[in-house]
């Protein structure tokens, strides 16, 4: 513990043989008030350039686009005919009083603006404060001279495709163009998103619109203090045989030029008896350079619940309370002067290391977690803003899509490189779900500027985020950018003929600057940070980060596309250490484009101008083609086909190729982590996404739920043998293995229930694989089954109890023989309905009989409410099956009848 203590202490040995003697203070009474926070986030009005449109009594956080067209970007081909808005310079202004009498003892009063978006002049009772590029940065202006009691404030917003224009061309002209110019005509976007600081995917994506967004997208405060701010903690753990230990760090936003004095106070009451107070700056003054106060703070490992990632134990918080008191003067605050500020933070004990030793495969690096000393598999998905436009970034949207990601069992996610860095809110449920983020610094597919603006913009970007977020438990790793290294090493944006300047300018931007900064938050429980994704990982490091193959399988991550292969089979996918991005597309369902459609709207050309693919629909109607019976395009039902079939496809080529990296664990090949493109959407459109615009699961995150659950039987085709791997994966590191067993069912397509089947005892592997049996296809397959009109089911069992199940399908489905009209009928078995503190819950429960197995049996509820099946896309093969679906709606929906659900089975398109 550092730091000198006062007259009044209570002393205590801490550990045994530790050496230390911490000094714990009841605090007395000392001078100074509370820091006052006014929030300007109402009565603003925004006005464009030439002053025809205007709106007032707006509320922050806003943009340009939610202000004046409120949830109409998303409609028909909004993304385009709106984008007029985009084009225009805006203006917010707030006019707001301040008694400034009441506040003229007050030393500091800080104009702190926590998000604009993004080039913009601020003037304050028509002087100018400053300028603003970068969306990412808190800006703050000392504003003790210039407040009245009358207040004008006016925040100029520049258009930012106008103004990434100007800088490029102003790099252009300098002989240092920067590519990718515009993206492919497909994304109808627009140009040179990598000039500014700001959310790169508003300028089109592959997944979604142009939407280049303006506005005040956090919140606007006056701060009113006397010389320093408490803004920022962070907490690095580390642990001996005895206790766990908390190195401190203090952040402070200082005022003026001048040292100061202050008094830290510390409290951790689940885990110290009195709180710690840190008086060493009462007599010894801090540098208003280096506004830093860093002490120790240690606790036995008994009285310290473990933090654990989801799915291997609790997610135990601390709270944590810090006050600073801060002054001018050796002889202490005054009476009445607002020197004290306060943060709150809470936090979870774990150490987390990522393991690059030699493989076992003796032919790279292992890339692996190692969480609280246990080896985990990673696995989860990667996500995205969780709307196309920042200001409208809710808690209900975030927190559902987290709790999604728990259910699906997921680990880790991981925060893409073109988006955001997300809110608190994010970080903290993350905490509270054991879900772990890979952080991307916000650079994306682009190489970038290195220009002195831009640089000191992006440090500033970088130590303010790194220091917001460092102190979570949540937060796994730092990466530098997402696919610049491999961009540049494959030619993406024809940078080859003049390779050594962008490899120049690459090392300037990451290791120069992005890593520098990231060192503030340098923690023995975190990894040191990746430079990109995919990359290396440390065996870049004798090629200075820029290796000649980015995506080696045998060192780091890869990111793994390939659209041009059948994605059922599991011999195309790669054997690597660690797979970061990876997916397919599929269409969201039917009621969410009836959602967006106008009246004269064609669903088919609105499907085409939102499939931003380079390829368009081809990666999707290939892949359905192999293996389901789609219509052709000028029948009736395609549409509904294509959506349906998608979502099949889609869900089971990720599935097949999750399952095959899980499977992988315990081989030569170590993999271990695999996480899928995508989460969430951003709007109806064909996308790579698990979950849609509305919070309504696809069939690939319903398959999820199960393909990642803790404990799954695997059977995988490997066609060179002709035969199925069965594994058993566990990832509980403590599970009772007795009464397992594997049941193998051989199915006819033409029968309910299974024809044949045999049982065999089977044991699980802790934390690990248990690699069971290799079946030749001849030993299911033989007599009356054949490869087109049999399939295998397995399931693990413990006596009666299904734990996990998988199907093995021989041949391509669309021609399977003996498939035929499942004669499916449904009623409304029960209704229920009850209030939440977040809304209304409709639990309705269909009983669905059939007379004939129904394929994929796929529901879907035509109304427009978020809602949750308790499964979806799945293999009908008894008469009778009750599933179930909770509907959130304002208020109870009563009038319940069949024609709210579709069902529909691959049957109908092949009888």
């Amino acid at each position: 513990m550092n730091g000198e203590r006062g007259a009044s202490c209570s002393w205590h040995r801490v550990g045994i043989g530790l050496g230390l003697v911490i000094c714990m203070i009841v605090v007395s009474g000392v001078k100074g008030d509370a820091v006052d926070v006014i929030e300007l986030n109402s009565h603003w009005s925004i006005s464009n350039r030439n002053g025809s449109l205007n709106i007032d009594e707006q509320t922050l956080p806003s943009g340009i686009y939610s202000a004046f067209y409120p949830d109409q970007l998303l409609d028909s081909y909004n993304d385009v005919n709106l984008r007029w808005l985009a084009y225009d310079n805006w203006t917010y202004t707030n006019r707001f009083q301040i008694d400034v009498d009441h506040y003229k003892q007050v030393r500091s009063v800080n104009l702190t603006f926590h998000g604009i978006d993004t080039i913009a002049e601020i003037r304050l009772n028509h002087q100018l404060l400053g300028r603003t590029d970068n969306m990412f940065v808190r800006y703050s202006y000392d504003v003790t001279k210039i407040l009245q009691d009358e207040n004008v404030l006016e925040v100029e917003i520049t258009s930012p495709v106008w103004a990434a224009l100007a800088k490029a061309q102003a790099l252009d002209n300098s002989g240092r163009n920067v590519p990718p110019a515009c993206p492919p005509q497909r994304y109808h976007g627009e140009c040179h998103m990598n000039m500014l600081r700001k959310m790169q995917a508003s300028f089109a994506w592959d997944w979604g619109p142009a939407a280049p967004s303006m506005g005040i997208w956090k919140s606007v405060q006056l701060e009113m203090y006397e010389v320093a701010l408490l803004r920022d903690v962070d907490i690095d753990y580390s642990r001996n045989e005895t206790h766990w230990n908390m190195h401190i760090t203090c952040y402070l936003d200082v005022a003026g030029r001048e040292n100061f004095y202050a008094q830290l106070i510390f409290y951790a009451v689940e885990l110290l008896e009195q709180p710690v107070v840190i008086d060493t700056y009462t007599s010894q003054p801090i540098s208003y350079l280096s506004p830093v106060i860093v002490f120790d703070q240690s606790v036995p490992i008994e009285n310290v619940v473990t933090w654990w990632p989801n799915g291997y134990g609790d997610q135990k918080l601390y709270p944590l309370h810090f006050t600073l008191n801060a002054w001018l003067g050796s002889d202490g605050p005054k009476v009445r002067s607002k020197t004290k500020s306060r943060k709150s933070l809470r936090v979870g004990f774990r150490t987390l290391e990522l393991i690059e030793r030699t493989a076992p495969d003796g032919l790279g690096n292992t890339f692996l977690f190692r969480v609280n000393g246990i080896e985990i598999f990673m696995k989860g998905s990667n996500y995205i803003p969780s709307n196309i436009l920042p200001e409208k970034q809710s808690q209900d949207q975030i927190g559902y899509l987290l709790e999604s990601a728990k259910e699906a069992h997921m680990n880790m996610l991981r925060v893409w490189g073109g988006g955001v860095y997300e809110s608190d809110y994010f970080y903290d449920l993350a905490d509270n779900l054991g879900i772990l983020i890979w952080q991307d610094m916000m650079f994306a597919c682009a190489m970038y500027p290195v220009t002195p603006d831009f640089l000191d913009s992006v440090r500033e970007e970088v130590r303010q985020n790194a220091k917001r977020l460092s102190h979570h438990p949540s937060v796994a790793i730092f990466v530098g950018n997402n696919e610049n290294e491999v961009a540049l090493m494959q030619d993406w944006y024809q940078t080859i003929t003049h390779l050594d300047r962008f490899k120049e300018e690459y090392r300037q931007l990451y290791l120069a600057n992005v890593l520098h900064e990231l060192k503030i938050v340098s923690h023995t429980s975190r990894p040191s940070p990746l430079v990109s994704s995919p990359s290396n990982g440390k065996a870049s490091e004798k090629d200075q980060f820029i290796s000649e193959n980015p995506q080696d399988n045998y060192n780091g991550d890869v990111h793994f596309y390939d659209y041009t292969k059948d994605a059922w089979d599991p011999a195309i996918y790669p054997r690597a250490r660690f797979v970061s991005e990876y997916g397919f597309q599929s269409l969201p369902g039917s009621m969410a484009w009836e959602r967006v459609l106008d009246a004269d709207d064609q669903l088919s050309e609105l499907m085409s101008h939102r499939q931003h693919h380079p390829l368009a629909m081809l990666p999707i109607t290939t892949q359905v083609h192999r293996h389901l019976p789609l219509p052709l395009p000028e029948d009736e039902d395609y549409e509904e086909a294509l959506i349906y079939f998608s979502q099949i496809s889609q869900a089971m080529a990720t599935k097949l190729e999750t399952e095959l990296y899980r499977s992988l664990r315990d081989t030569n090949h170590s993999t271990m982590g695999a996480l899928y493109w995508q989460l969430n959407d951003v709007w109806v459109a064909p996308s790579w996404s698990g979950i849609d615009v509305y919070g309504n699961w696809k069939l690939l995150h319903y398959w999820a739920r199960d393909f990642l659950a803790p404990t799954a039987i695997v059977a995988l085709y490997d066609k060179p043998t002709k035969s199925l791997n069965v594994s058993l994966i566990c990832d509980e590191p403590e599970i009772d293995t007795d009464g397992l067993n594997v049941v193998e069912n051989i199915h006819l397509w033409s029968q309910l229930l299974p024809r044949q089947n045999r049982t065999w005892p089977v044991t699980l592997r802790r934390n690990g694989v248990h690699y069971d049996k290799i079946i030749p296809l001849t030993d299911l397959l033989n007599g009356e089954f054949n490869e087109r009109n049999a399939y295998v089911e397995f399931q693990l069992r413990r006596k009666e109890e299904l734990i996990s199940r998988t199907y093995f399908f021989p041949s391509n489905i669309a021609a399977a023989v003996g498939i035929q009209d499942p004669q499916l009928e449904f009623e409304i078995s029960s209704k229920t309905c009850h209030q939440t503190n977040t809304g209304t819950r409709n639990s309705v429960s269909l009983t669905i009989e059939v007379k004939h197995p129904g394929v994929f049996v796929y529901v879907d509820l035509k109304l427009p409410y978020r809602h949750k099946f308790s499964e979806n896309g799945y293999m009908q093969t008894t008469p009778v099956h009750v599933i179930h679906v909770v509907v959130e709606t304002k208020s109870c929906y009563r009038l319940w009848r069949k024609g709210n659900f579709n069902i529909l089975t691959v049957n109908k398109f092949m009888t």
